[in-house]
Formats: structure tokens, sequence, C-alpha cells
């Protein structure tokens, strides 16, 4: 999400928020600083000074560069050009097809959009707002027929509705929201399942299917786990804490191994306003939040955003949402066992015992990187024995140690300082406060982990980790050399024995983001990659069915990069480990969300978040978007249709496995 100064009431983006962990826990930065003076930098770097200094820098150049090339990538297509304009582009043999826009009827009574007469009705039927996550969930394990999930992350009313933005003194106003406006906010947030099959070539929503439904944030959600009729939930609507209103702020997300979809619930702070007395038992608890954040106006019309009000609401916020797609009349589930935080995805993978695993970033500069291991094990002959595998297991939060090991540390109660002394009354308290814990067990402070990706082909871990503009000169070091990291890095971790439930591993990294052609970025592509393949801000990520890696991006832009953002294909294996290549780059202003393959590697989606935002800096605007002008009118580009977040899908033209 990009956040736009000119309509302050919507800060979304995590990128811009100042740090809330002030524990002296160490930095990545700080950890790697360690780690590759003492080893990485000895070894590595005396190796190539002796050997430039033998045949000569053009030389070793050479050498490097026919190292990477005998190798070989993994992945075979045209490279499309970096840059930046009003449409999006795909790699050259590659088809495109706008599958989902916002407004495009979901439910079997939605009606059609018409954004000059835009109701809360009509939108809880109707395609959410900014897209994040993507899942697909085969119907009777077919490649060509399943169920599209897709997580609506928030809103950017200045896009959304016609007259709200004046220009004041030559200066761009946005005007209060209406209550109808509000609400249907609120109904564009949370998730959309729909039916889509494969006819002829093109995928297609499936009409009248009787799994299309949205979820909102309003929808009836039941809490589970640990925290489930905690006094901490309990609110004037719900004596009991067991029931919650909606699920908010859905960024990234998965599908677990017995075909139920995950939501998880970032950014949830931002939807709350008021202020809580210094002295209230909560406040401690939100301040770790940064919350109340204020961005919407939504408390002017419901009470339960407004802390002052209604102080016990927003623990109900913050967790992976279990939904089962297969039953259109089940209830959302929010599993608080696997811990609250600005959850970034909820990646999931069968461990060899078979306990699931699952990773999940919090997304804020200097929070952690963490994984719940399930207590039971997956039944793959019996689904309805793995529908409450969430509700129980072990919560860890990870430690990287300067020698390249790691440890996954348990949060569980009564074990270390996670005690009543500490203000840890039950399990409860730890999920409720789970970075306050993590805190307290000396987690590595990273920078701003977001989509984390087990592979099950190789036995690694991704962690994107999105930028740190905020870190300062004493950061600086061999592997950061950046005080204002604002291109970020990709981690891989090893869990011990390759099993993704184990207690430790050991970690590397596996790019330094940026334009590597300037040396004080202090980027790490290899040569082999293009001024077209490199890339910052790594976001989301997917591994396909060979195993190999694609990563999205959030934050690329005309000032930065000189490119928009876009989903690249990144080597990790051989010679070419650390190649990269652009496949598919976004419209103008807007964040590459996604992405997902079907298991037989011939069709792609992919969700265009925020198309059109700003513009300020793109020559071809130069000013920033509103309804009425915005930088773009992707994807219908017509006038009378503002420009619209939407999920596409690609395919090779004449068929076939994408990328090869």
């Amino acid at each position: 999400m990009n956040e736009k100064p000119t309509f302050p009431t919507q800060g979304l983006e995590s990128a811009e928020f100042d740090p809330t962990n002030h524990s002296t826990n160490r930095t990545m930065g700080e950890v790697i600083a360690a780690r590759f003076s003492r080893r990485g930098f000895l070894q590595g770097s005396l190796a190539v000074s002796a050997i430039a200094a033998t045949v000569g820098p053009a030389a070793l150049l050479s050498a490097l560069r026919a190292e990477a090339q005998e190798g070989g990538s993994a992945f075979s297509f045209p490279e499309v050009t970096a840059g930046v304009d009003a449409d999006h582009h795909v790699a050259e043999g590659y088809d495109v097809k706008v599958l989902m826009r916002w407004g495009d009827p979901v439910t079997n009574d939605a009606p059609e959009f018409d954004p000059n007469n835009q109701t809360a009705e009509a939108q809880a039927g109707q395609f959410g707002y900014n897209n994040d996550y993507v899942g697909y969930i085969p119907l009777d394990g077919s490649d060509e027929h399943g169920l599209l999930v897709v997580n609506h992350e928030y809103t950017n009313p200045h896009l959304m509705f016609p007259g709200l933005v004046q220009i004041v003194d030559g200066e761009l106003e946005q005007g209060d929201l209406s209550e109808e406006q509000v609400n249907i906010e609120i109904a564009a947030h949370g998730g959309s399942i729909i039916e889509i099959e494969k006819v002829d070539g093109e995928w297609r929503r499936v009409a009248d299917s009787k799994y299309n439904r949205r979820i909102t944030g309003t929808t009836e959600t039941l809490i589970t786990g640990p925290a489930a009729g905690h006094d901490r939930l309990k609110t004037s609507a719900d004596e009991t804490g067991t029931k919650a209103q909606g699920t908010l702020n859905n960024c990234a997300g998965g599908v677990t191994p017995w075909g139920t979809y995950l939501m998880a619930e970032e950014n949830f702070h931002g939807y709350f306003s008021g202020e809580l007395p210094a002295d209230h038992a909560e406040s401690e608890n939100y301040a770790r939040l940064g919350a109340p954040g204020g961005w919407y106006q939504w408390h002017n019309f419901h009470d339960r955003f407004d802390v002052s009000k209604e102080p016990n609401e927003m623990n109900r916020f913050g967790y992976i949402v279990e939904v089962d797609p297969m039953d259109p009349t089940s209830v959302p589930k929010k599993r608080t066992a696997m811990g609250r935080f600005k959850h970034e995805g909820a990646e999931s993978i069968v461990a060899p015992n078979g306990q699931v695993v699952l990773y999940s970033g919090d997304d804020e500069r200097f929070d952690y990187v963490y994984k719940f291991v399930t207590a039971g094990t997956y039944d793959a002959d019996d689904r309805a024995a793995n529908m409450d595998l969430l509700d129980e297991g072990t919560l860890y939060v990870a430690r990287f140690d300067e020698d390249g090991s790691m440890e996954w540390m348990p949060l569980v109660h009564g074990e270390g300082p996670l005690t009543a002394e500490n203000g840890f009354a039950s399990q409860a308290d730890i999920v409720i406060e789970t970075r306050r814990a993590a805190d307290l067990l000396g987690a590595t402070k990273m920078d701003r982990p977001e989509d984390i990706q087990p592979n099950a082909t190789n036995g690694k871990v991704y962690v994107m980790l999105t930028n740190n503009s905020r870190r300062t000169e004493e950061d600086v070091n061999v592997a950061n050399p950046r005080p204002d990291n604002v291109f970020g890095h990709i981690i891989e971790i090893a869990e011990a024995d390759g099993d993704f439930a184990a207690t430790s591993g050991t970690w590397e990294i596996l790019l330094k983001c940026g334009d590597p052609s300037i040396a004080e970025v202090g980027a790490t592509f290899t040569t082999d990659t293009t001024e077209n393949g490199w890339f910052g801000m790594p976001d989301n990520a997917a591994v396909d069915s060979d195993g190999r890696l694609w990563v999205s991006t959030d934050g690329n832009n005309p000032t930065d990069t000189g490119r928009a953002d876009g989903l690249w294909a990144v080597d990790t294996e051989g010679a070419a480990r650390g190649t990269s290549r652009l496949f598919y780059r976004v419209p103008v202003g807007a964040e590459m969300c996604g992405p997902v393959f079907t298991e037989n590697g011939e069709s792609l989606f992919l969700a265009i978040q925020h198309p059109g935002d700003g513009g300020e800096d793109w020559d071809g605007h130069g000013r920033p978007s509103y309804y009425e002008d915005p930088a773009t009118r992707w994807p219908d580009f017509q006038d009378d249709m503002p420009v619209r977040p939407a999920v596409v899908v690609v395919t090779k033209q004449g068929g076939g496995k994408i990328a090869v």
C-alpha cells in the first residue's frame, strides 16, 4: 500500500509508520553486520580480492558472467522492459485477461457495477476493493475448474467516490464521507470466493455457483483458540468474547493442505480512533501496535471503532481467519493460537511427521518473523479431521544469529519470561500481546517482514523484507550498507534436517535489492541480471510446482527505481542463483500482489492493487490522482469508469507451462 500525504486519512503504508518496537533486541542489520564481518566478509571478499589482483577486474567480471551462464536459469521467457505507464505489460508470447474487477458481481444476486450509484448493499455482493492475496483451490483436482479466493485489503475513497475531492488553493482536499460511503468501504473489505472455470482456453466466473460468496467487515466470525471468551475480547455487542463482526485489512493469506482459505489481518489498528486514558489496562498493548491509527472516519458512525467507547473491540482483530470455501454457510473463524500482530501472509506446508507449519511476518519496521506448528497432524484422507488443527499448537518467533544459525523460540505461557510476573496470566494474554511476548524473548528486529514462502521442492523458506527507511548510519555494514534501506532484501532459511517443524536452522541472504549498477546501493543481483531484471521492495512471493521462486513488489516508482511494481522470476539454485527477470509489470500507481499458479503451471493469477494511486511523480500525469482525474483508467480505459483494482490471469499463447 502507498501512503499519499495529500489524503492524510488514508495513511495506509506500513513503510511509513513510525516504529513501535522500542525493545533493545538486536536488529537484523546488526546481526548481518556481525555475521559477515566475522565470516562472509573475511572469507568472501579476501578471496575475490586475491583473484582480482591476479587476473584483473575485467577478467574477473568475465569469469563471473561465464560461471552464471554455465549453470543456466530455470526460467525461459522474453523479459519485459522496466518502466512506468498507464497500462500493464506481460512477457511476449503470453496473454493477460482481466478476470475480476472492483464492483463486478460475486454473489448471484449482486447488481452490475454503477460507480455513480454505489450502495453498501450492492458492494456486499460485489468484488471488493484493493485485492491482495489470491489463492486457487481446485474442484475435483482440476487445474481448469476451481475456486478463486481473494483478500480485499483496504479502500481508497479518493479513487472510489465521485465528488469527494475538491481543489482548494491549488491543493487537493478530501471531504468527509457520508454514512453510506463509510458502509460501502466496510463492505468493500474482507474477501471474495468465486467459482471459475477455463472454457475454450479462457477463464471466466461461473454464474449461479453455490460457492460464490463475499465476506465483509460486518460478516459474523467466530473467535477460537486460547483467546476465545477472554475478558479482554468482550464488548457491549458480544459479552461472550467469542463472536466478532467482520475481518479487516486482509493482506496476504494462504490456502491450507485441506483446502480452507486463510485471511491474514494486517494493519487493523488503522481503523480505530479515539483515545484511551493513560492508565487504561490496554494502553500499553495498543501503543505497541501504533494504535489507534485514525486512518478512517468509521468511528463517526460506528462506536465500535472508537476505543474510548469500546476499548476491547480492537483486541478482536489482528488474527489469521480461516474460511471453509466449500461450505457457503460456514462461519469464518479467527484462529487466535497463531498470535495477534500485523500478519502478512499465512503460507503453510506439511512437515515430515505430518504436523502443519504456517509462516507469517509482522509487517512493520523492526518487528518479527513467526511460525506456528500444529499440535495435531494432517490427515489427507479425512478433511473433517483437519478442520480445527489451527486451534492447538506452538507459536514461535525467530532469532537470527551472527554465525548463520537461527532459533525458533516458543511463545508458551510459563516458559522463560512469559509469566504472570510479566503480565501474562495465561496463553490468552500471550496471543493477544504477541509482540510484547516476542520482545521479552529477544527476537531479532527485522526490516518489515512480509510474505514468507516455504518451498517443498528444495526445503527452504523465503522471507520477503520489504524495506526499512528508518535505519540509521549506525546500522551501516558490509551486508547492509544503506543507512536508508528503501530497497529491502530476501532471506533464505534452511530448517534443521529439512524439517519445517524444527526449532532451529540456518539462514543466508538470497538477495539484497536495488539497482546493482550503483555501487553504494550494495545490491547483489548476479551480473546476468539485466537493467530490467533488478527490483526493490520485495513483498509477496510464490513457489510454483517446479520449485521456482517468483517475487512481486510494493513500492517501486518513478523516483526511487524508475519502474513500476511487477512480478520477477528469481533463480535460487546453481550458478544462476540471484538472477532475476521481469515477467509482468503493473500500471502506474499500482502494487503487485498475489501471485498464485495452478498446479500444472499453465495459469498464473495476479492481483493489481490501487492502480492510479499517486501519479504526481510520473511525467505522464504529474499531479495526484483522484476519482475525476486518475493517472490511469486501467483496466476499462473508459471515461465513465473509475480506475479499478482487479485480478488478472496470465496464460501462454498456444498453451503450456509458464516460463518454460
